[in-house]
Protein backbone atom coordinates (compact mmCIF):
# COMPACT_ATOMS: atom_id res chain seq x y z
CA UNK A 1 0.00 0.00 0.00
CA UNK A 2 1.56 3.34 -1.05
CA UNK A 3 2.34 5.98 1.58
CA UNK A 4 3.19 9.66 1.34
CA UNK A 5 4.80 12.33 3.48
CA UNK A 6 3.49 15.91 3.18
CA UNK A 7 5.16 19.19 4.16
CA UNK A 8 2.94 22.29 4.22
CA UNK A 9 2.33 25.65 5.87
CA UNK A 10 0.22 28.75 5.46
CA UNK A 11 0.47 32.13 7.14
CA UNK A 12 -3.11 33.33 7.48
CA UNK A 13 -5.11 34.74 10.41
CA UNK A 14 -6.89 32.05 12.46
CA UNK A 15 -9.49 33.55 14.79
CA UNK A 16 -9.91 30.52 17.10
CA UNK A 17 -6.64 28.57 17.03
CA UNK A 18 -7.52 26.27 19.94
CA UNK A 19 -10.68 25.05 18.23
CA UNK A 20 -8.87 24.78 14.91
CA UNK A 21 -6.17 22.63 16.53
CA UNK A 22 -8.85 20.34 17.99
CA UNK A 23 -10.44 19.90 14.56
CA UNK A 24 -7.04 19.19 13.01
CA UNK A 25 -6.38 16.44 15.53
CA UNK A 26 -9.78 14.87 14.93
CA UNK A 27 -9.28 14.87 11.15
CA UNK A 28 -5.79 13.37 11.37
CA UNK A 29 -6.95 10.65 13.75
CA UNK A 30 -9.87 9.85 11.45
CA UNK A 31 -7.53 9.52 8.46
CA UNK A 32 -4.79 7.66 10.32
CA UNK A 33 -2.18 10.37 9.73
CA UNK A 34 0.90 10.76 11.92
CA UNK A 35 3.28 13.69 12.26
CA UNK A 36 3.39 17.21 13.68
CA UNK A 37 1.02 20.15 13.30
CA UNK A 38 1.47 23.57 14.87
CA UNK A 39 -1.44 26.01 15.02
CA UNK A 40 -1.28 29.69 15.97
CA UNK A 41 -3.19 32.88 15.33
CA UNK A 42 -0.78 33.47 12.45
CA UNK A 43 -1.48 30.18 10.64
CA UNK A 44 -0.70 26.48 10.25
CA UNK A 45 2.54 24.51 9.93
CA UNK A 46 2.56 20.76 9.42
CA UNK A 47 4.33 17.60 8.31
CA UNK A 48 2.28 14.41 8.08
CA UNK A 49 2.65 10.90 6.75
CA UNK A 50 0.04 8.29 5.94
CA UNK A 51 -1.55 6.16 3.26
CA UNK A 52 -1.59 8.02 -0.05
CA UNK A 53 -5.40 8.01 -0.20
CA UNK A 54 -5.64 9.47 3.31
CA UNK A 55 -3.08 12.17 2.48
CA UNK A 56 -5.05 13.02 -0.65
CA UNK A 57 -8.26 13.36 1.39
CA UNK A 58 -6.50 15.66 3.87
CA UNK A 59 -5.28 17.89 1.03
CA UNK A 60 -8.74 18.05 -0.55
CA UNK A 61 -10.38 19.07 2.71
CA UNK A 62 -7.79 21.73 3.49
CA UNK A 63 -7.88 23.24 0.00
CA UNK A 64 -11.68 23.48 0.27
CA UNK A 65 -11.22 25.93 3.17
CA UNK A 66 -10.95 29.47 1.68
CA UNK A 67 -8.16 30.31 4.15
CA UNK A 68 -6.00 27.51 2.76
CA UNK A 69 -7.19 27.37 -0.85
CA UNK A 70 -3.73 28.24 -2.18
CA UNK A 71 -1.68 26.29 0.39
CA UNK A 72 1.17 24.41 -1.28
CA UNK A 73 1.77 20.77 -0.32
CA UNK A 74 5.22 19.28 -0.89
CA UNK A 75 4.58 15.56 -1.29
CA UNK A 76 7.05 12.68 -1.42
CA UNK A 77 6.43 8.93 -1.67
CA UNK A 78 7.28 6.89 1.41
CA UNK A 79 7.54 3.22 2.29
CA UNK A 80 5.46 3.73 5.42
CA UNK A 81 4.93 6.22 8.20
CA UNK A 82 7.96 8.45 8.83
CA UNK A 83 6.63 9.61 12.22
CA UNK A 84 6.01 7.47 15.31
CA UNK A 85 2.98 9.42 16.56
CA UNK A 86 0.65 12.37 16.01
CA UNK A 87 1.27 15.71 17.72
CA UNK A 88 -1.05 18.71 17.27
CA UNK A 89 -0.14 21.76 19.35
CA UNK A 90 -1.41 25.29 19.81
CA UNK A 91 1.54 27.69 19.74
CA UNK A 92 2.19 31.41 19.86
CA UNK A 93 3.99 31.16 16.49
CA UNK A 94 4.01 28.39 13.90
CA UNK A 95 7.76 28.93 13.57
CA UNK A 96 9.33 30.51 16.63
CA UNK A 97 11.15 33.76 15.81
CA UNK A 98 10.37 35.71 18.97
CA UNK A 99 10.50 39.29 17.62
CA UNK A 100 7.77 41.48 19.10
CA UNK A 101 6.02 43.62 16.51
CA UNK A 102 7.63 41.82 13.57
CA UNK A 103 5.69 42.17 10.30
CA UNK A 104 3.43 39.28 9.43
CA UNK A 105 4.50 37.40 6.30
CA UNK A 106 1.30 38.44 4.55
CA UNK A 107 2.33 42.06 5.24
CA UNK A 108 6.01 42.06 4.32
CA UNK A 109 8.42 39.45 3.07
CA UNK A 110 11.24 39.11 0.55
CA UNK A 111 10.71 38.73 -3.17
CA UNK A 112 10.17 35.10 -4.09
CA UNK A 113 12.51 33.47 -6.58
CA UNK A 114 11.66 30.39 -8.61
CA UNK A 115 14.28 27.61 -8.67
CA UNK A 116 15.49 28.84 -12.06
CA UNK A 117 15.75 32.47 -10.88
CA UNK A 118 17.52 31.32 -7.73
CA UNK A 119 20.04 29.28 -9.73
CA UNK A 120 20.83 32.28 -11.92
CA UNK A 121 21.19 34.63 -8.93
CA UNK A 122 23.66 32.26 -7.26
CA UNK A 123 26.16 33.01 -10.00
CA UNK A 124 26.29 36.76 -9.34
CA UNK A 125 29.10 38.57 -7.53
CA UNK A 126 26.84 41.04 -5.70
CA UNK A 127 24.80 38.55 -3.68
CA UNK A 128 25.00 37.18 -0.13
CA UNK A 129 23.34 33.80 0.39
CA UNK A 130 22.08 33.21 3.93
CA UNK A 131 21.11 29.74 5.10
CA UNK A 132 17.99 30.27 7.20
CA UNK A 133 18.36 27.00 9.10
CA UNK A 134 20.34 25.74 12.10
CA UNK A 135 24.04 24.96 11.99
CA UNK A 136 23.59 21.18 12.12
CA UNK A 137 21.27 21.37 9.10
CA UNK A 138 23.88 23.39 7.23
CA UNK A 139 26.58 20.85 8.08
CA UNK A 140 25.18 18.01 6.00
CA UNK A 141 24.00 20.15 3.08
CA UNK A 142 23.84 23.73 1.79
CA UNK A 143 24.09 25.88 -1.32
CA UNK A 144 27.49 26.74 -2.71
CA UNK A 145 28.88 29.84 -1.02
CA UNK A 146 26.08 30.10 1.55
CA UNK A 147 26.80 31.81 4.88
CA UNK A 148 26.65 29.36 7.77
CA UNK A 149 24.49 30.78 10.58
CA UNK A 150 26.02 30.67 14.04
CA UNK A 151 22.74 29.55 15.61
CA UNK A 152 21.31 26.41 17.17
CA UNK A 153 17.65 27.47 16.92
CA UNK A 154 15.66 29.78 14.67
CA UNK A 155 14.90 32.17 17.52
CA UNK A 156 18.63 33.00 17.69
CA UNK A 157 18.54 34.56 14.20
CA UNK A 158 17.50 38.11 15.23
CA UNK A 159 20.62 38.52 17.41
CA UNK A 160 22.80 36.95 14.70
CA UNK A 161 21.36 39.32 12.07
CA UNK A 162 22.00 42.29 14.36
CA UNK A 163 25.70 41.35 14.52
CA UNK A 164 26.14 41.01 10.76
CA UNK A 165 23.58 43.22 9.00
CA UNK A 166 26.04 46.03 8.27
CA UNK A 167 28.13 43.59 6.21
CA UNK A 168 25.19 43.00 3.86
CA UNK A 169 24.04 46.54 3.14
CA UNK A 170 24.10 47.44 -0.54
CA UNK A 171 24.04 43.79 -1.59
CA UNK A 172 21.35 41.43 -2.77
CA UNK A 173 20.57 39.10 0.14
CA UNK A 174 19.19 35.66 -0.71
CA UNK A 175 17.62 33.49 1.99
CA UNK A 176 16.60 29.84 1.91
CA UNK A 177 15.41 27.08 4.24
CA UNK A 178 13.95 23.57 3.99
CA UNK A 179 10.40 24.28 2.84
CA UNK A 180 10.22 28.08 2.81
CA UNK A 181 8.48 28.81 6.11
CA UNK A 182 11.45 30.20 8.05
CA UNK A 183 12.37 32.55 5.21
CA UNK A 184 8.88 34.05 5.32
CA UNK A 185 9.87 35.61 8.64
CA UNK A 186 13.62 35.94 8.18
CA UNK A 187 13.38 37.84 4.88
CA UNK A 188 10.83 40.31 6.29
CA UNK A 189 13.02 40.87 9.34
CA UNK A 190 16.04 41.59 7.15
CA UNK A 191 14.03 44.22 5.31
CA UNK A 192 13.02 45.75 8.63
CA UNK A 193 16.74 45.99 9.49
CA UNK A 194 17.42 48.19 6.47
CA UNK A 195 18.46 45.61 3.85
CA UNK A 196 16.87 46.91 0.65
CA UNK A 197 17.05 43.89 -1.65
CA UNK A 198 15.98 40.66 0.02
CA UNK A 199 14.93 37.51 -1.80
CA UNK A 200 13.76 34.07 -0.71
CA UNK A 201 13.77 30.70 -2.45
CA UNK A 202 10.10 29.99 -3.12
CA UNK A 203 9.20 26.58 -1.74
CA UNK A 204 12.60 26.09 -0.15
CA UNK A 205 15.25 23.46 -0.79
CA UNK A 206 12.69 20.67 -1.19
CA UNK A 207 11.01 22.39 -4.14
CA UNK A 208 14.36 23.36 -5.65
CA UNK A 209 15.42 19.71 -5.81
CA UNK A 210 12.31 18.75 -7.76
CA UNK A 211 12.59 21.41 -10.47
CA UNK A 212 13.02 19.58 -13.81
CA UNK A 213 15.35 22.23 -15.25
CA UNK A 214 17.62 23.02 -12.32
CA UNK A 215 17.57 19.49 -10.81
CA UNK A 216 19.12 20.68 -7.56
CA UNK A 217 22.36 21.99 -9.06
CA UNK A 218 24.67 23.99 -6.76
CA UNK A 219 23.25 22.31 -3.68
CA UNK A 220 25.99 20.40 -1.90
CA UNK A 221 25.25 17.38 0.29
CA UNK A 222 21.83 16.35 1.60
CA UNK A 223 18.88 18.26 3.06
CA UNK A 224 18.12 17.62 6.72
CA UNK A 225 14.45 16.80 7.38
CA UNK A 226 12.68 16.43 10.72
CA UNK A 227 11.37 12.90 10.37
CA UNK A 228 12.68 9.35 10.25
CA UNK A 229 14.32 9.94 6.84
CA UNK A 230 16.73 12.45 8.49
CA UNK A 231 18.35 13.49 5.17
CA UNK A 232 17.11 13.52 1.58
CA UNK A 233 18.89 13.98 -1.74
CA UNK A 234 18.43 17.35 -3.47
CA UNK A 235 21.04 17.49 -6.24
CA UNK A 236 19.74 15.08 -8.89
CA UNK A 237 22.81 15.37 -11.12
CA UNK A 238 26.29 13.86 -11.20
CA UNK A 239 27.37 16.77 -8.94
CA UNK A 240 25.70 15.12 -5.94
CA UNK A 241 28.23 14.55 -3.19
CA UNK A 242 28.64 13.94 0.55
CA UNK A 243 30.21 17.00 2.22
CA UNK A 244 29.97 16.12 5.93
CA UNK A 245 32.04 13.64 7.91
CA UNK A 246 31.53 11.16 10.71
CA UNK A 247 32.33 12.88 14.00
CA UNK A 248 33.98 9.67 15.28
CA UNK A 249 36.25 8.44 12.45
CA UNK A 250 36.15 11.32 9.94
CA UNK A 251 34.86 9.23 7.02
CA UNK A 252 32.40 10.88 4.58
CA UNK A 253 29.00 10.64 6.23
CA UNK A 254 25.65 12.39 5.95
CA UNK A 255 23.63 10.57 8.59
CA UNK A 256 22.76 11.93 12.01
CA UNK A 257 21.91 9.74 14.98
CA UNK A 258 21.00 10.57 18.56
CA UNK A 259 23.16 9.36 21.42
CA UNK A 260 21.64 6.23 22.97
CA UNK A 261 21.87 7.73 26.47
CA UNK A 262 18.39 9.13 27.07
CA UNK A 263 19.76 11.91 29.29
CA UNK A 264 22.16 13.02 26.53
CA UNK A 265 20.46 12.24 23.19
CA UNK A 266 22.99 14.51 21.47
CA UNK A 267 22.59 14.61 17.71
CA UNK A 268 25.83 13.77 15.94
CA UNK A 269 27.10 12.61 12.55
CA UNK A 270 27.96 8.92 12.67
CA UNK A 271 28.65 6.30 10.00
CA UNK A 272 27.18 2.78 10.18
CA UNK A 273 30.46 1.21 11.31
CA UNK A 274 31.02 3.69 14.14
CA UNK A 275 27.41 3.41 15.26
CA UNK A 276 27.94 -0.33 15.68
CA UNK A 277 31.34 0.09 17.34
CA UNK A 278 30.07 2.78 19.71
CA UNK A 279 26.84 0.86 20.40
CA UNK A 280 24.89 3.95 19.32
CA UNK A 281 26.41 6.27 21.94
CA UNK A 282 28.39 9.46 21.39
CA UNK A 283 31.07 8.43 23.92
CA UNK A 284 32.09 5.54 26.20
CA UNK A 285 31.14 7.75 29.16
CA UNK A 286 27.58 8.08 27.91
CA UNK A 287 27.37 4.33 27.35
CA UNK A 288 28.56 3.57 30.89
CA UNK A 289 26.17 6.12 32.42
CA UNK A 290 23.23 4.87 30.35
CA UNK A 291 23.82 1.25 31.33
CA UNK A 292 24.43 1.99 35.01
CA UNK A 293 21.34 4.18 35.30
CA UNK A 294 19.16 2.02 33.04
CA UNK A 295 18.67 4.98 30.69
CA UNK A 296 19.43 3.24 27.40
CA UNK A 297 17.35 4.21 24.38
CA UNK A 298 15.56 0.99 23.26
CA UNK A 299 16.68 1.80 19.71
CA UNK A 300 20.33 0.97 20.48
CA UNK A 301 19.96 -2.11 22.67
CA UNK A 302 20.35 -4.40 19.66
CA UNK A 303 23.83 -2.92 19.06
CA UNK A 304 25.27 -4.44 22.24
CA UNK A 305 27.51 -7.46 21.66
CA UNK A 306 25.77 -9.31 24.50
CA UNK A 307 22.29 -9.06 25.89
CA UNK A 308 21.54 -5.79 27.61
CA UNK A 309 21.17 -7.54 30.96
CA UNK A 310 24.62 -9.13 30.62
CA UNK A 311 26.14 -5.80 29.58
CA UNK A 312 24.64 -4.05 32.60
CA UNK A 313 25.90 -6.78 34.90
CA UNK A 314 29.45 -6.33 33.57
CA UNK A 315 29.28 -2.53 33.90
CA UNK A 316 28.06 -2.61 37.50
CA UNK A 317 30.54 -5.16 38.90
Amino acid sequence: MPYEVMLFYKFTPIAEPDEFARLQREMCEELGLLGRILVAEEGLNGTLSGEASACRTYRERMLADPRFADMVFKVDPAEGHVFPRLSVKRKREIVHFGVEGAPKPWERTGRRLSPREWYEMLGRDDVVVIDGRNDYEYEIGHFEGAVRPDVMTFREFPAWVERHKDEWRGKKVLTYCTGGIRCEKLSGHLMEQGIDEVYQLDGGIVTYGKDPQVRGRKFLGKCYVFDDRVAVRINQTEEDTVISRCSVCGAPCDRYINCGYLDCHRRFLCCDACERNMHGFCSPTCEAEAVNRDRVDPRVRSLFGMTFGEQRSVQTR
